[in-house]
């Protein structure tokens, strides 16, 4: 898959750069056409005339050539490339790319890329476990990056611990998987529903729930990222889409989640529908906010809202899929089970609440995926983004 991929290797300051070169003789023998892009501190630890030789381009560091003058152009590079990765990233320029902070080559070149960008973390043990670089990782991992995780060992400082970067033929496959991956779905339309509803009351108060969306959302990242129309039916959230194949149509109660929905599903091959959609909703919306007086309390009649998935179950047609997600206190197998096949669905993704980790508002989630004949595939607690990963790998496509 990388044969004729310009591809953006960017190396930085750390020991770890003496595998770039075997990683950039990978990418050459794959197929691919490499730029180098280093850092100065990265000229420390490998030489341009090896990278040079080696990638049959010349290397760019500095913003200029200081002899002749000439510009390197950042958004050229940007816009030339089909990926980019960064090996080693050392916690320096994580943090500046995380933060904006352009005042090199690379950064700039990074903030300027169109394409998927990849960063393999190498650094000591301390650093790596150390606040400000777990959160700028996953500022980076937010902004839609994939990171490719160090692993464990001895490191440079001879201590023994998680730091060192992957070896560089694993980082080809991660690269090589994406490239297969980002064809999977091409000419697919996937409808994803995510966040939570609200139910008003009065002009200022609501029935809700905690949801962040953030499940949804990874979702609908990782189908376009591989190719697929993806239309995104989002309740109230404080999240915004970042790939351009994704289509989000804001709503806020059920009733209009719903109503959308059936408006897109006939014209999409699947729908994941993951959002916290509220059971309840007021009989009566006051027009105007309820106000406390003495010790009067007001009795709220509720209706039940829409069942979204079943309604879709409903119409589903040959070769459509629907998934939906249970997120369950008590019971949760058999509860998960039941609406599978109540709601004809294929598939339905159980979490708990008392799984630590898992549910509302976290980063990372712990769920089980179940198919209409009973199999079963439990998947560890991890980050959002890779539970999305996980379950587009399961779908049919």
């Amino acid at each position: 898959m990388l044969k004729g991929k310009h591809i953006i290797l960017g190396i930085t300051g750390g020991i770890a750069a003496y595998k770039s070169v075997s990683l950039l003789r990978l990418l050459i023998k794959a197929g691919a056409e490499v730029q180098v892009v280093i850092t100065p501190s990265g000229k420390e630890f490998i030489t341009p005339v090896t990278l040079s030789a080696l990638s049959g381009k010349p290397v760019v560091s500095e913003f200029f050539t200081a002899n002749t003058g000439e510009w390197h152009s950042h958004v050229d590079l940007g816009l030339w490339a089909d990926a980019m990765i960064i090996a080693p990233a050392t916690a320096s320029t994580i943090g500046k790319m995380a933060n904006g902070v352009a005042d090199n080559m690379l950064v700039t070149t990074y903030l300027s890329a169109k394409s998927q960008v990849f960063v393999a973390p190498a650094m000591d043990l301390d650093m790596m476990a150390h606040p400000s670089t777990v959160a700028n990782i996953e500022r980076l991992r937010s902004y839609g990056n994939i990171i490719i995780e160090p692993t464990s060992g001895e490191l440079a400082s001879h201590l023994t611990g998680k730091g060192r970067m992957e070896e560089p033929e694993e980082i080809v496959k991660v690269i090589d998987r994406y490239f297969e991956a980002q064809c999977s779905m091409a000419g697919k339309r996937v409808l994803i529903t995510a966040g939570p509803t609200y139910e008003r009351l009065d002009p200022v108060r609501f029935i809700g729930n905690y949801s962040s969306g953030k499940m949804g959302y990874a979702l609908a990242e990782e189908a376009a990222r591989r190719g697929a129309k993806v239309t995104l039916v989002s309740g109230p959230v404080a999240l915004k889409a970042v790939h351009p194949n994704i289509e989000v149509i804001a709503v806020e109660s059920a009733v209009e989640m719903r109503d959308k929905c059936v408006a897109c599903f006939a014209d999409v091959d699947m729908a994941i529908l993951s959002a916290a959609v509220a059971d309840y909703a007021p009989v009566e919306v006051q027009e105007r906010k309820i106000k406390r007086e003495h010790d009067d309390v007001p009795v709220i009649k509720l209706k039940k809202n829409p069942d979204i998935a079943a309604t879709l179950g409903g119409l589903k047609r040959a070769g459509q899929q629907l998934i939906g997600f249970a997120l369950e206190t008590d019971n949760e197998k058999a509860n998960a089970i039941e609406k599978l096949r109540r709601k004809n669905l294929d598939k339905i993704v159980l979490n708990s609440l008392r799984d630590a980790g898992a549910g509302f508002g976290t980063d990372t989630n712990k769920v089980t995926v179940i198919d209409v004949a009973g199999k079963e595939v439990a998947l560890p607690l991890m980050s959002k983004a890779d539970v999305a990963v996980a379950i587009i790998d399961m779908l049919n496509v």
